[in-house]
């Protein structure tokens, strides 16, 4: 029956029999009222909740409070006064708190109340799989744990009051059965299970793996046993995220997912270039970790770790023997250089004596016949031993033989090991050093040979050589080369779409716009409408006379169900100028007057349409796609996708992919079944791509349409110009769910085949 609205009284009085309460008869329990000494904590968080608990509905005492639901708790629990102190009207005292009941009653809203319900009826069925639930922010329900009591604070300067009468109207229908499912405010977790300090370890070490922060929660069923509940998101692949929940329901359970957590945490913050571990969802909604392909379970950890200390072990002795030889190796290039250096020093001696003494009638004479006997001829290079005497290789020591291992002994190990990888990049560079200066040392003993040699070859006679020492120039002597040791890669730019997808839609807009005509970009348009299908069949030759006429059919309904096609129209006689110039729209916050395309006007689809001029058109626009294609190239290096159920993509058809891995993540998750693939093709900075920036969806007419990407994160690539290169495939596992309310027994586990391509240019072939 619908309710009356003949009067304001009226109103109330309706209000009041909906909830069942009598101002003149009021219910012995709202007039009795227990202390409560209740003590506000100095510092807490009203918006973190962190438990929740069925609690009985005549177990909470009403307090109503003239504050906001935003102010101090300290300010509103001060002011807070019994409910009954608000139904009384007949003491003078009590009237403005009488007043002001009458005013929150008016402003209830019944359908409010019955939300409420509904909502209630479906906690006491099952909890939410994120626990939270869309109104619990309007529960304000607080423990006191002096006296082990509830009660609700109801601030009289809120506008949604539907929380306050739902109570009131459980607590006089008097239920003892009656439970509701709400947070417990102010009321910080128990140490049942963790410490305090505990859950601040879990949710740091939870955020060093899924690169998210986790909610947790203390769940309380209705036997008030207690279940530890975590939920949050994180990555699957690279920035693809999953929500996930962690259930834990014992002190067992607790321990094992503690120490597990802790465990990995250290390893991966002490030795990060050794141990980074991955997450994965399992069959329960749940985390499994990976490091490398290997899973983490608590049970399994003390053999991996010994598995992996035993692994670390050889490791160090290898290095060791490395490091021998590398230092034998060292040791040689140092003699070799010691005696290079003598060489050249008594080479450059001699030709630094040649040219003092050349400047002197005497100086001639003196070296003549200093350096007459044989005493310049080349100093021959001592032959160094191949190979060293090395004591006898032995196996490393340092680290004792045992079957089980700790982190700590783990974590000592490849500490060692990264001390001996350090040591011997070091040693590997002074090599590489030593060689350069080797190599550049014998360059200059061949020259000063050479420059000697040309003055020996001066010196059968005194005569032949003063004439050749009185020369103005004489060849000078030649440096050693330079040469790089270790070439540094330029190390390229990794796409990433939060950070890099507005510029890069700001350049392809810009780039576009100046390449692409009107029919180009019209063309493009209609590829992003539901007629990619037919342009494909076509492109493909694979559409037949009944194709066309049934597409065109399907085109023509749908022109006039839009109310673009008029009863005795039979053409467009605005084109694309639909919208007044004048008029004002949106595109990311900017204002702009330009029209939105239309694929009707641009086909040109009037009733005398036939289905042959109708191919002939997608043949037209088929041939400027590829144009359009053809002038465009992507400026960057980025990664794309393409979700799909099993499907594979043809290759020679136009197929539109998503630069947002979540957007196609969602479509993922609609798609029927419990697998699906997702393709992934790694563009290269160059190869030939449309994106659908602005200019694809509106016309510029006025010249007033925002430079971007701000209508989809597509792109349109036609995969017949690439070449393709399978580089990796991943299975991983999604967590499925249509509604936040859904508890676990709704939630479906999505498995994800991984597809991923390196694309390339293709080479044209030479005729």
């Amino acid at each position: 029956m619908a309710r009356k609205k003949a009067s304001k009284d009226y109103d109330i009085e309706e209000k009041l029999e909906y909830i069942g309460l009598d101002l003149e008869n009021i219910p012995k329990k709202f007039m009795e009222f227990e202390p409560l000494e209740f003590r506000v904590p100095k510092s807490y968080d009203e918006k973190q909740y962190k438990q929740y608990r069925y609690v009985p509905v005549n177990d909470i005492q009403i307090l109503i409070t003239p504050t906001n639901r935003s102010d101090d708790l300290k300010m509103k629990y001060k002011k807070a006064q019994p409910f009954f102190e608000y139904l009384d009207s007949e003491h003078e005292e009590n009237i403005e708190n009488y007043t002001t009941f009458l005013r929150m009653l008016r402003q209830m809203n019944v359908s409010d109340i019955e939300k409420i319900e509904k909502e209630q009826d479906n906690l006491n069925k099952k909890i939410p799989f994120k626990v939270k639930f869309e109104g619990n922010y309007l529960w304000q329900i607080y423990y006191s744990e002096n006296t082990k009591k509830y009660f609700m604070l109801v601030p009289t300067e809120d506008t949604d009051y539907s929380t306050f009468f739902y109570l009131i109207k459980k607590q006089i229908e008097d239920n003892p059965n009656d439970k509701i499912f709400v947070p417990i405010r102010n009321l910080s977790y128990s140490t049942k299970y963790f410490k305090k300090s505990e859950f601040e370890d879990i949710s740091n070490y939870l955020w060093l793996f899924t690169k998210d922060w986790p909610f947790i929660y203390e769940v309380y069923n209705k036997k008030d046993e207690m279940n530890i509940i975590v939920v949050g998101e994180t990555e699957v692949y690279e920035n693809i995220k999953s929500q996930y929940r962690i259930k834990i329901k014992s002190e067992k359970e607790a321990k094992q997912l503690y120490r597990l957590l802790k465990a990995m945490f250290i390893l991966q913050t002490e030795l990060p270039e050794y141990y980074t571990f991955k997450t994965n969802i399992n069959k329960k909604g749940s985390i499994d970790f990976y490091h490398e392909d290997d899973i983490i379970e608590y049970e399994n950890m003390p053999q991996w770790i010994s598995e992996e200390c035993k692994k670390g072990i050889p490791k160090n002795e290898m290095a060791e023997e490395v490091i021998e030889e590398s230092n034998i190796k060292l040791e040689k290039l140092k003699v070799i250089a010691k005696q290079q250096e003598e060489e050249y020093l008594a080479k450059e001696k001699q030709i630094t004596t040649f040219l003092e003494c050349k400047k002197s009638f005497f100086g001639k004479f003196k070296y003549y016949f200093k350096y007459g006997k044989k005493k310049n001829k080349e100093i021959i290079e001592e032959k160094i031993e191949e190979e060293k005497e090395v004591s006898p290789k032995h196996k490393n020591e340092e680290f004792h033989k045992k079957d089980n291992y700790t982190i700590e002994e783990l974590i000592e190990i490849y500490k060692k090991y990264e001390e001996k990888e350090n040591l011997l990049k070091n040693i590997v560079m002074d090599i590489n050093a030593l060689k350069l200066k080797n190599k550049n040392t014998k360059k200059k003993i061949e020259n000063a040979t050479a420059f000697i040699k040309e003055i020996d070859s001066h010196k059968k006679s005194i005569f032949e050589f003063w004439k050749y020492s009185n020369k103005d120039e004489v060849a000078t002597l030649t440096e050693g080369e330079t040469e790089e040791v270790n070439i540094i890669k330029k190390i390229s730019k990794v796409f990433n779409y939060k950070d890099d997808f507005e510029e890069f839609g700001k350049t392809m807009d810009k780039v576009q716009r100046k390449a692409l005509s009107k029919k180009e970009t019209d063309s493009v348009f209609l590829t992003t409408t539901n007629l990619i299908n037919i342009i494909n069949k076509v492109k493909n030759n694979e559409v037949s006379k009944k194709d066309i006429e049934q597409n065109l059919k399907e085109l023509k309904e749908e022109a006039e169900d839009e109310n673009i096609l008029m009863e005795n129209e039979e053409f467009n006689i605005f084109g694309g100028a639909l919208k007044e110039p004048t008029k004002i729209s949106k595109l990311a916050n900017k204002k702009h007057r330009e029209t939105l395309k239309n694929k009707f006007n641009i086909l040109e689809i009037d009733k005398t349409t036939k289905p042959l001029g109708y191919k002939l058109s997608l043949e037209q626009i088929i041939e400027q796609i590829k144009q359009a294609i053809n002038k465009v190239v992507v400026s960057e290096d980025l990664p794309i996708y393409k979700a799909m159920e099993n499907e594979k993509i043809i290759p020679n058809y136009f197929n539109i992919f998503n630069i947002n891995p979540d957007d196609e993540v969602k479509q993922l998750l609609k798609l029927e079944g419990n697998k699906a693939k997702l393709y992934k093709f790694n563009l290269i900075r160059g190869i030939n791509a449309i994106s659908y920036t602005n200019c694809i969806f509106y016309d510029n007419q006025n010249k007033t349409l925002p430079i971007g990407q701000d209508v989809s994160s597509k792109i349109l690539i036609d995969m017949s110009k690439m070449k393709l290169k399978l580089k990796e495939k991943k299975v991983f596992k999604i967590l499925e769910f249509e509604d936040e309310k859904d508890d676990f027994s709704n939630i479906k586990i999505k498995t994800i085949m991984l597809v991923e391509y390196d694309a390339n240019i293709k080479q044209k072939v030479k005729n």
